[in-house]
């Protein structure tokens, strides 16, 4: 008895649920980690309240671990619950947002948004009268940056006062009161965020005016260099159907766990299918690993590149000239250290990687220099295609905007491009086209030059 009340005891807080109440976060109590609209549902059950079904209406609430009134603490969640259950709501009527952390998970086993996540818990819990976020934002979506926000502007009116760093002018704009801005290690400008606009902001941090245009490709091929045809991997996304032309760049956008990564992974062999075909230059491919990929001439950049797309100890030179290792020997076999230097100069120059010693460890660059190495190592391969999950995570604007050129510029060169990213103004702005995946499948696409943002961000929801 004693054993399993000790085992309630630990669920009520390691499992905490929590219920959003007009705009604040409530403890709702253990286990209650979703709205069921099925009264008959297992308490294994994965349905959401704003997914269909059977019923017309909320009947009953079931959780992973049965619970009582007296393990809520709120007063407004009682009633919130009480209210979405007589006024008989169900989807997005009654869809609420969640925060749930299990503090028995391993981190290494956290996606890079859940880790984000756990370092901010880390923070706000030292009860701290400053607190420094540095990037707090980098690999969260719209939804968990909103949660963010909703947690900081509950500490500012605590009397905590938050240092928020960042590079993403938007964000800067919604939760800042004031702003100091650095550039080249110099300050260049502070005042009240009122006083500034976009425009004005992207001056002075880069000391450069940039265009907001959409880019129109120059050279689109007739026939398609790459489709996917009922592309399936089961649990992550079904009957996926796509082209891609030579000259084209194409955006995939979806919320976090739509099938977004899992799709690209499986198109550059890292996650292959269970079904459906992988066509390149009108001829199906099996893609079952990366080296089949890059064997059909298929490139991928990963979101996360500092544990997936770069050796950060070794040199940037090495860096860069790692896919192409093969092509540097000599006949003998030897090593070609001349052709080596020449190959990375090429690149250092091509793409403006900012270093003063290519043999420095790439741990030296900045986060935008480090994102072109990894463009350099798969434009050494001579690619037809292209795949990029979220090319500009991480990266400040200066960066993000040279890294937009680089793929435009290559496009109009005849490379086919795919960018995966929840950044809707970098789709829009590059892409010809866009896919907006909601739960696995193809929601709709759209031509950017008819789309806005809010069209998209209705379908992602």
């Amino acid at each position: 008895m004693a054993e399993t009340a000790s085992k309630t005891v630990k669920q009520r807080y390691q499992e905490a649920s929590y219920l959003k109440v007009s705009e604040a976060f409530e403890l709702m109590g253990t286990g209650f980690t979703e709205l069921n609209e099925d009264p008959g549902a297992q308490t294994t059950s994965k349905k959401y309240i704003n997914d269909k079904s059977s019923t017309s209406s909320i009947t009953s609430y079931e959780g992973e671990h049965g619970f009582t009134a007296d393990q809520i603490p709120s007063e407004k969640v009682i009633k919130d619950l009480v209210s979405i259950g007589k006024e008989r709501k169900t989807g997005a009527d009654a869809e609420r947002e969640f925060v749930r952390v299990d503090l028995d998970e391993k981190v290494e086993k956290l996606t890079v948004a859940q880790k984000q996540m756990v370092a901010i818990s880390r923070a706000l819990m030292s009860n701290a009268k400053l607190i420094i976020m540095d990037e707090p934002t980098t690999a969260l979506t719209k939804k968990e940056v909103s949660a963010l926000f909703k947690i900081i502007l509950k500490l500012k009116e605590q009397g905590i006062a938050i240092l928020f760093i960042s590079h993403k002018l938007d964000e800067v704009f919604e939760i800042s009161d004031r702003f100091t801005i650095f550039r080249d290690g110099e300050l260049v400008a502070t005042g009240s965020t009122k006083e500034l606009d976009d425009k004005k902001f992207t001056y002075y941090m880069t000391g450069r005016e940039f265009s907001d245009n959409i880019f129109v490709p120059k050279n689109v091929s007739d026939k398609p260099v790459f489709e996917l045809k009922h592309l399936t991997l089961n649990g992550s996304f079904s009957d996926i159907n796509l082209s891609l032309r030579r000259g084209e760049i194409l955006g995939i956008t979806g919320l976090l766990d739509s099938g977004r990564t899992e799709l690209g992974l499986s198109m550059f062999g890292l996650k292959p299918a269970d079904s459906g075909q992988i066509i390149k230059d009108g001829k199906e491919i099996k893609l079952t690993s990366p080296r089949e990929a890059i064997a059909n001439s298929i490139g991928y950049v990963p979101e996360d590149r500092l544990s997936e797309g770069l050796f950060l100890t070794q040199s940037i030179g090495d860096n860069i000239i790692i896919s192409e290792i093969d092509k540097l020997k000599k006949k003998n076999g030897q090593f070609d250290l001349k052709k080596r230097d020449e190959e990375i100069e090429k690149w250092v120059k091509e793409l403006e990687i900012k270093t003063k010693n290519p043999n420095n460890p790439a741990t030296t660059l900045s986060g935008g220099n480090q994102q072109r190495i990894v463009l350099a190592k798969w434009l050494a391969c001579n690619l037809d295609v292209l795949i990029l999950n979220g090319p500009t995570v991480g990266v400040d604007i200066g960066s993000k905007h040279d890294i937009h050129m680089v793929l435009q510029r290559l496009a109009n060169q005849g490379l086919g491009v795919i960018i995966i990213s929840d950044d809707l103004p970098e789709v829009i702005q590059n892409c010809s086209r866009v896919l907006v995946i909601k739960n696995g499948k193809i929601k709709s696409e759209y031509d950017t030059q008819n789309v806005s943002e809010q069209m998209i961000i209705d379908d992602m929801m």
